[in-house]
């Protein structure tokens, strides 16, 4: 069983079709009860729980008998600093905390280019990318076996399943299909673990650019 934190953003329910249509269990933890058919629809089984409000009991057990967590949840666009720093930072470590608590071993979250070196000023787009960074940094202290997925701009471009996949960063764009092909190979790599990864357009096939990893 996969959890999906953030289970109704564009990326989770990406995710979702292609889990479930390999036969994994997915649960999609959804802060809205208007988001359930959604994550149906694309496979996967709603759980209320909404990581900015919750506390790491109620998250623990939404995730409880998971192999995997997944961190795809973020305040969205529109949303000011502060949620910024309540979902994207302290939803991550929330989820992070939790899944120590039941002890699920794997841990994926979805970063940002840029978190590497994350601005100083108040904008909401600096605050932004330093709460990813934050969460980030929480990530790669824990005991789990943890990926970190930091693509660039992203679009809903239809996927190519051509990325380029590197451990050092670099800036680009990348469609959102291809960023859950991305996470979808992660989770079928038992050996990928520890590792910082950025993501964007590029010239190799998913598969080969998976293998091609340290």
């Amino acid at each position: 069983m996969i959890a999906i934190a953030g289970g109704h953003g564009k990326i989770a329910l990406r995710l979702t079709q292609r889990l479930s249509a390999r036969g994994e269990t997915v649960v999609g933890l959804i802060r809205s009860p208007e988001h359930a058919n959604d994550v149906r629809a694309h496979g996967g089984e709603p759980v209320l729980c909404d990581l900015e409000h919750a506390g790491v009991p109620e998250i623990s057990a939404a995730v409880t008998g998971a192999a995997a967590v997944v961190f795809a949840a973020g305040a969205g666009p529109g949303s000011g600093p502060e949620r910024k720093q309540t979902v994207d930072r302290d939803g991550a470590i929330k989820l992070l905390q939790a899944a120590r608590a039941v002890d699920v071993p794997r841990y994926l979250i979805i970063s940002s280019v840029g978190a590497e070196d994350p601005p100083a000023g108040d904008d909401v787009f600096s605050v932004y990318v330093r709460a990813k960074a934050e969460a980030d940094q929480a990530v790669q202290a824990s005991d789990r076996e943890w990926l970190i997925v930091r693509p660039g701009r992203l679009t809903d471009d239809p996927g190519t399943d051509r990325v380029r996949l590197d451990v050092e960063p670099f800036r680009g764009e990348i469609p959102r299909d291809d960023v859950a092909a991305v996470l979808d190979g992660l989770l079928l790599r038992e050996r990928a673990a520890r590792l910082i990864l950025y993501v964007n357009r590029g010239g190799t096939a998913v598969e080969q650019a998976l293998q091609d990893l340290p």
